[in-house]
């Protein structure tokens, strides 16, 4: 039952936030036209914007695989494209769920059912590991992956364990070297891993993973290439991947870190006292984000594969807890101050859905129109705030219409005054009367601005939604 809800709380996290982002874009678009044109690969979008650098399309490919019968079926009752970026963000939600079911399945082979009931229920109270369960992110393909390989390390099938981590190496992020490298070392030094089997497996498990990629993605490509190569090219050793923003050394583990485990935090050391196991867990966990933090570029998602295993000493503390709090006063006590956390947990995942549901005004823009527009012959350019809040090929859902997403054109220029409908945000509404002799306003999409805090207001938190984004349609001549 406690698996059930793994499933259904990210379906939920899903159907409240079914848009995507622009770091979800090449995957997104990439399972979209795998799913539409097939091998027809001059249809693909990452011919025309391919992107910083290349990344794989095991992971679309796969996903897409998968989803193609359900989307098969589906197709028979309803035209909408926009369902079928549901069912593939489903379909790799379950693909992970799954393997986090698996994991857990491992604790409770370890530590016993107990500490695996308490890791379920710490983690669906949690928000962002639920959240970013079904977005295609590169982070997420590899986090299926790296949930088998701790499944196959905790079962000691060292084999496995080895095959998992390079597919999770080779083919998506690179720096889990780091963190599955650490593993292996612990393993080959404590001798539970002989070199034997280590190097029967690690030789051929890269070069096949290796050779997999290079063969798939040099195909979709048209040339020969290693997209997780460049990447770790790009990103670690040329270091171009601060120009998105740099953070302090320590941020992962005073920000990113508690901002996901939530409240649960707090009985994070009270595990690591009450179970000296877990240590073994952690230890590696811990010193890959340590050592990731030399890359000043850091964004939550880098550090994702932690939070399970930092659950799982959260979840030793629970559960000692529970099975003490009948023995003392104080044991009652302390065992509903561990069960409060979790409530606590799922009232800042609340607030947390709340905010993401209205950050995506460009999906819902684009919804809009098809809601509100019946026109045939709709010409509609979509600005980059909006490409990059929500736009996606599913989401162009008439056959009929032509969708540009043409960059750097001069705003209120004769190349804008083209197009039928324009899609226009991350401006003021003062800036868009540039276009009032040749588009007026017929929708505005308000989104998430900020948070304010006053006392004197309860709750003292609000969240301030107000217009980002405009529809605008041209003036009958």
């Amino acid at each position: 039952m406690e698996e059930l809800l793994v499933f259904v709380v990210m379906l939920l996290h899903l159907y409240v936030c079914p848009y995507t982002k622009v770091e979800e874009s090449f995957n997104m678009q990439a399972m979209h036209d795998i799913l539409h044109h097939n091998i027809n690969i001059s249809q693909y979008d990452h011919l025309e914007f391919p992107g910083v650098v290349p990344r794989t399309f095991l992971g679309p490919l796969t996903i897409s695989v998968s989803a193609a019968p359900w989307i098969r079926i589906v197709s028979m009752a309803t035209s909408s494209k926009l369902i079928h970026q549901f069912i593939v963000r489903a379909v790799l939600g379950l693909v992970v769920g799954m393997s986090f079911v698996s994991f857990c399945r491992a604790v409770m082979n370890r530590l016993g059912r107990g500490v695996k009931i308490w890791l379920i229920v710490t983690t669906i109270t949690q928000f962002h590991f639920m959240f970013y369960m079904s977005r295609p992110l590169p982070n997420v393909f590899a986090l299926a992956l790296v949930l088998q390989a701790l499944t196959a390390w905790l079962k000691q099938q060292h084999g496995a364990f080895v095959w998992w981590s390079g597919a999770a190496v080779v083919i998506f992020r690179s720096e889990l070297m780091l963190f599955l490298g650490l593993i292996i070392i612990s393993e080959l030094w404590s001798r539970r891993l002989p070199l034997k089997t280590f190097f029967f497996n690690i030789i051929p498990a890269g070069l096949i993973m290796l050779g997999l990629t290079i063969c798939v993605d040099s195909f979709f490509w048209r040339q020969w290439l290693w997209p997780e190569g460049q990447v770790f090219w790009y990103n670690t050793i040329l270091n171009k991947s601060a120009k998105w923003g740099t953070l302090p050394f320590l941020w992962y583990f005073y920000s990113a870190i508690p901002k996901a485990l939530s409240f649960s935090i707090l009985l994070l050391p009270v595990g690591l006292y009450l179970n000296r196991q877990v240590w073994t867990l952690i230890w590696p966990a811990a010193t890959f984000v340590f050592l990731y933090s030399f890359l000043p570029h850091k964004e939550l998602r880098f550090v994702i594969y932690v939070f399970p295993v930092f659950n799982v000493a959260i979840a030793c503390a629970l559960s000692r807890l529970w099975q003490n709090r009948t023995k003392s006063p104080v044991q009652h006590l302390l065992s509903l101050y561990a069960v409060a956390l979790l409530v606590c947990n799922v009232i800042i995942t609340g607030g947390f859905l709340y905010v993401s549901h209205h950050n995506y005004p460009g999906g819902v823009a684009m919804d809009t129109l098809h809601q509100i527009e019946h026109d045939v012959h709709v010409n509609v350019h979509i600005d980059v705030f909006t490409a990059q809040t929500g736009v996606t090929r599913f989401a162009q859902r008439n056959a009929h219409w032509r969708y540009d997403k043409t960059e750097d054109l001069v705003a209120g220029g004769p190349e804008m005054n083209k197009f039928s409908h324009l899609m226009i945000g991350g401006v003021t509404r003062d800036e868009l009367d540039i276009y009032k002799n040749s588009h007026h306003i017929i929708f505005e999409v308000e989104a998430f601005d900020r948070i304010t805090f006053n006392l004197k207001h309860l709750p003292p938190l609000k969240v301030v939604i107000k217009p980002k984004l405009w529809i605008l349609k041209r003036n009958v001549q």
